[in-house]
């Protein structure tokens, strides 16, 4: 599972990466528009993700500006990562 989430957040990362080439240096047609519209999407949708983060995380762990930031960056692969530590810390919550 650790690697799944390890190249999760590598490929997130350059979708990133990509996104914000674009912003500096956009690509030509189509393409450039369809990376705007996704850069949108992904940080509305990471927005929510950090949401859900520190409502449902909150009372387990605590919670710094870097794990809202990780969750921001990587999404569901650093929810995966921090869902596992809460398991860690409690057994009694595998299911």
């Amino acid at each position: 599972m650790k690697f799944v989430i390890l190249v999760g957040k590598a490929l997130t990362l350059g979708a990133w990466l990509l996104m914000f080439f674009n912003l500096v240096q956009p690509f030509e047609g189509d393409i450039a528009i369809i990376l705007y519209i996704l850069l949108a999407v992904t940080v509305l949708m990471h927005l929510f993700q950090v949401a859900i983060f520190h409502t449902l995380f909150k009372r387990y762990l605590s919670l710094k500006a870097s794990d809202y930031l990780q969750v921001f960056a990587f999404g569901a692969f650093s929810l995966l990562t921090y869902r596992q530590k809460v398991l860690d810390q409690d057994p009694s919550q595998q299911g």
